[in-house]
């Protein structure tokens, strides 16, 4: 409720209370007069109360604007802090945002390359089961990997590939080397199917009969090189039998040790990628110190070239000492003269000096002269 309808009330209840008094006393008594009087003072009194009124309640008034003033302001600072913090955390939100799709686009990217790459090795993978798939791809394959490390390693004077030999086979790699050891042939064999069969088998009779399977292809292998690549007075007592996968090469270390010893017996030497690089870095080293003896002759006949020419060097260089000490002595014979020569020449500076200084010159000279000619 409002004050100043509440003051309004307490007006008009204050007049009727002052109203009905003075009526009640004008019925008992007849004083019109006084009741004028108290009529009067009271409407002053109320046209006091009512400037007062009037008064508080602009004073009210003016405080509620100032209230509301005040509340506004504060109502708009707020708002604009608010509206403020609301702009600043929206454009942090949007670079987050911008920041997060930026990486985000980045990783699809870089997921697209990888799918992509991956894709590729798909294809190619394919493209190598192909190739492993046919035995004359497959012994291609081993071909061009033995080439690749071969050429890699060793200078190209000391190995050639499809190499014929005095049988008429046709070497993967022939290796020229001196004898001992001689020529070693290099060939590539891949026994894939066998190997396949045997990481196939699921119970223990397929890996039996796997098993049976893949040390006989071995074995084959072994006697083909055997009896076709170690010809007596042409190659070395041995060979290589490269197998181009490490997996294969491990199988049989690993669970065929009587394949591997018997090639042992047959000279055949199994070999992988790594182990082949590893013999191979041996045949060039070896081959380094074989070119080292072939030049020791020629070291030794340069060696002694040299000496000759130092020999011929320290002669000359003794005849030019023998030159310098002639040329000193004869040097030291000149000082000699030059100095006997300063000496009588100071002495005839002297005799003339007394000449002068003597008056009896006759009786002096005479034995200067003799003197002189003595010496």
């Amino acid at each position: 409720m409002d004050v100043t309808m509440i003051l309004a009330v307490i007006v008009a209840v204050a007049v009727g209370a002052v109203l009905a008094v003075l009526v009640l006393r004008g019925r008992g008594r007849d004083d019109r007069p006084e009741a004028e009087a108290a009529t009067a003072a009271l409407a002053g009194r109320l046209a006091q109360m009512a400037d007062s009124q009037a008064a508080v309640q602009a004073q009210l008034a003016e405080r509620l604007q100032t209230q509301e003033r005040a509340l506004t302001k504060a109502i708009e600072e707020r708002l604009a802090e608010f509206a403020t913090r609301i702009d600043r955390r929206l454009n942090e939100s949007a670079q987050q945002n911008h920041s997060t799709l930026s990486d985000l686009r980045e990783r699809l990217a870089v997921i697209d390359r990888a799918q992509k790459n991956i894709t590729e090795l798909s294809t190619q993978v394919v493209g190598l089961q192909d190739i492993l798939a046919n035995k004359q791809a497959r012994g291609a394959f081993g071909e061009i990997q033995l080439r690749d490390i071969v050429e890699s390693i060793l200078p190209p004077s000391t190995y050639a590939f499809q190499a014929t030999l005095g049988n008429n086979r046709r070497a993967d790699c022939l290796l020229r080397l001196p004898n001992p050891p001689g020529a070693i042939v290099i060939d590539s064999k891949f026994p894939l199917e066998s190997y396949q069969a045997l990481r196939g088998a699921r119970d223990e009779a397929a890996q039996a009969v796997a098993r049976r399977a893949f040390a006989a292809a071995v074995r084959k292998h072994i006697q083909d090189i055997a009896t076709r690549y170690i010809v007596p007075g042409e190659t070395a007592e041995s060979a290589l039998m490269f197998l181009p996968s490490e997996a294969v090469y491990a199988e049989l270390h690993a669970n065929f040790r009587d394949v591997v010893e018997e090639a042992f017996r047959a000279r055949v030497w199994i070999v992988s990628p790594t182990t082949l690089m590893a013999t191979l870095n041996t045949v060039r080293a070896i081959l380094k110190d074989v070119r080292m003896r072939e030049q020791a002759g020629v070291i030794q006949s340069e060696v002694q070239k040299l000496l000759k020419d130092v020999t011929r060097l320290d002669e000359r260089a003794g005849k030019l000492q023998r030159h310098f000490e002639q040329a000193s002595e004869d040097v030291r014979q000149i000082r000699i003269s030059t100095e006997k020569v300063t000496k009588r020449g100071e002495r005839i500076i002297d005799l003339q000096l007394e000449e002068h200084e003597t008056t009896a010159a006759g009786s002096l000279v005479a034995p200067d002269a003799a003197r002189l000619t003595t010496e």
